[in-house]
C-alpha cells in the first residue's frame, strides 16, 4: 500500500479519544440524512412492531395456557402433575376459573388465565401459541433465545435481535428506527442504521434526545474532519479512520437536526401538551414514568408520532417466584397485562395516516424466557419449566386463534405437524425460531436467517 507522504498525525490514544467523541454523536446509528430531514414532519411507519418481555419466567397457568381447576384438582395431582392453584390467590380481583370472554356476540376461542384481566377482551386481535419447547431452564439463555430466534452458544447471544432484523430489512425513514428499553439488543450483520437506541429508563431517553450544551473538543473535531480529507495510509486503514471521519461528518448534522426537533418533548408526559396521554395511561402529573403504564405510554408515543418503527421493552418483572404466594406472580403479571391492554386500546382507537387504525399496522409479540412448573413447590412458589407460550397480536397474524398445546401430563411441550398445527406423535416441537420466523413472514420479510419455516396456519 502506498504510504501517505503527509500523514495527519494522530496517536493511537488520540484516535481512541476521538472515537469516544464520535460515539456521542452516533446514538442514532448513522442513519442516512434523509431520515432526519423529515423530523419536522414525522410520519409513522406503515408497519410497526412491539416486542414485550415479561422478565423472570411467567406462570402460564395464570396467563396464556390455563387449566380448568375443576378437572385438574389436588386429588388428581399424581395423575396430571398439574395444579392451577387459582383458589390460592385469595384476591377478589382474580377469577378462580379461566377467562373466556365474549365480544359483540362472538365467543373467544382462547381461554386466558386469571392474571390476563382486561387484555383478554382483545381476543379478537390475538393468536396464542402454546407448547413451545424452550430447551433451557436458564434465564439469560431463554431470554436471548426468544430475542433472536437463535439458540445461544453457552449463554452468549447469537445473531441479531428480531427488531434489528426488521429494521435492517425495512430501513425505515424515521428518526430512531428501534428503541430497546431495559432489554438487550444485538446487531451482527447490518449497518449502524439498524442499531437500537438502548435505554435503561425514561430519563436515559430524554437525556439522549434533549439539546445539550456539551461540545466536542475542537482539536479532536478538527482531527476527525481532517482525516476525511487525507489519502488513506496504512495506519488510517488499520483504524478505519476514513470511516470515522465520514461517520462524524454525517452524524454531526443528523444529531443537530434531531435535537432541533425536540423529540424529547414527546416523552415528557408532564407537559401540558401531553395531558391526554397522562389521562389515558393513568400517569401522575410529574415523572419519572418508569412503571408499566409509563412504559406503555412510551411505546404508543414512539409509534404514533413517527419516531420509531420497533420498540422492544421489558414491560414488567418480578416473575422469578420460587418462594411466596400465588398472589405475587398474579399481581406482577396483572400490572403488565393492564398496561398492555391500555396500549392496545390506544392503538386500535387511533387512526393511522395510511388508513385503518394503528393496531391494523402493528404486530405485537409478548413473551417470557420460559414458564413456571405446573406444580407448586414446598416454598409456595413454582420453579423453572421447559414448556412455554406466547402471544401474537395485530397485523399479519390470524385473530382469535390458538396454535399448539402443552400436554395434560405435566404441561410437557407437544409435537405437531407445523404445516397444519395438528398434534401428532411423529411431529415437531414448536421452538422460538418458529415464532420469530412467523413474525418476519407476517410482514413479508426474509425469514431465512431463522433456518426454519414460519407457522403458516398463524399467518393472516
Amino acid at each position: 500500500m502506498k504510504k501517505n507522504p503527509n500523514p495527519l498525525h494522530l496517536e493511537r490514544r488520540g484516535l481512541l479519544k476521538a472515537l469516544a467523541g464520535v460515539a456521542g454523536t452516533t446514538l442514532f446509528g448513522g442513519l442516512p440524512f434523509r431520515a432526519f430531514a423529515q423530523t419536522a414532519s414525522l410520519q409513522p411507519a406503515d408497519r410497526c412492531f412491539v416486542f414485550v418481555y415479561f422478565s423472570g419466567g411467567w406462570d402460564q397457568l395464570l396467563a396464556f395456557d390455563p387449566r380448568d381447576p375443576t378437572v385438574f384438582t389436588p386429588e388428581r395431582i399424581s395423575e396430571t402433575r398439574i395444579l392451577p392453584g387459582y383458589n390460592l390467590i385469595n384476591d377478589s380481583r382474580f377469577e378462580t376459573m379461566p377467562l373466556v370472554p365474549e365480544k359483540n356476540g362472538v365467543r373467544s376461542n382462547i381461554a386466558f388465565g386469571p392474571a390476563v384481566g382486561q387484555l383478554s377482551t382483545h381476543f379478537d386481535l390475538m393468536t396464542v401459541v402454546r407448547g413451545i419447547n424452550m430447551n433451557t431452564l436458564g434465564h439469560e439463555v431463554g431470554y436471548r433465545y426468544f430475542n433472536t430466534g437463535k439458540r445461544p452458544i453457552g449463554s452468549a447471544a447469537r445473531g441479531s435481535s428480531t427488531a434489528t432484523e426488521i429494521v435492517g430489512q425495512f430501513a425505515p425513514v424515521v428518526p430512531i428506527p428501534s428503541i430497546a428499553y431495559n432489554i438487550e439488543t444485538y446487531n451482527d450483520r447490518y449497518p449502524g442504521h439498524a442499531n437500537a437506541l438502548r435505554v435503561s429508563r425514561s430519563r436515559d431517553l430524554l437525556d439522549t434526545l434533549k439539546a445539550s450544551t456539551d461540545v466536542l473538543d475542537p482539536e479532536i473535531e478538527q482531527q476527525l474532519l481532517g482525516f476525511r480529507d487525507q489519502p488513506t495510509s496504512c495506519e488510517a486503514e488499520a483504524y478505519a479512520a476514513r470511516g470515522v471521519g465520514e461517520t462524524y461528518a454525517n452524524s454531526r448534522e443528523q444529531v443537530q437536526s434531531v435535537l432541533a426537533s425536540r423529540l424529547d418533548n414527546a416523552f415528557r408526559f408532564e407537559l401540558a401538551e401531553n395531558a391526554a396521554v397522562r389521562q389515558r395511561y393513568g400517569l401522575a402529573s410529574s415523572g419519572p414514568y418508569d412503571n408499566e403504564a409509563g412504559r406503555a405510554a412510551l411505546i404508543a408515543t414512539a409509534l404514533k408520532k413517527g419516531i420509531s418503527q420497533c420498540v422492544s421493552i421489558n414491560l414488567t418483572g418480578g416473575l422469578d417466584t420460587h418462594f411466596g404466594t400465588q398472589l405475587t406472580q398474579a399481581n406482577n403479571q396483572r400490572r403488565g397485562f393492564d398496561a398492555l391492554a391500555t396500549l392496545v386500546d390506544d392503538l386500535r382507537t387511533t387512526d393511522h395516516p395510511s388508513g385503518d387504525t394503528f393496531m391494523d399496522h402493528t404486530t405485537i409479540l409478548v413473551f417470557s424466557e420460559f414458564s413456571r412448573t405446573p406444580l407448586i413447590n414446598a416454598n409456595g412458589g413454582r420453579d423453572h419449566h421447559l414448556s412455554n407460550s406466547c402471544l401474537l397480536m395485530g397485523a399479519g397474524v390470524k385473530h382469535n386463534y390458538v396454535f399448539g398445546a402443552s400436554g395434560d401430563l405435566g404441561m410437557a411441550p407437544g409435537t405437531f405437524d407445523l404445516r397444519t398445527g395438528a398434534a401428532t406423535p411423529t411431529g415437531e416441537n414448536i421452538l422460538p425460531e418458529h415464532i420469530i420466523a412467523t413474525v418476519l413472514a407476517s410482514a413479508n420479510l426474509d425469514y431465512s436467517i431463522t433456518r426454519v419455516e414460519p407457522l403458516k396456519p398463524i399467518l393472516a
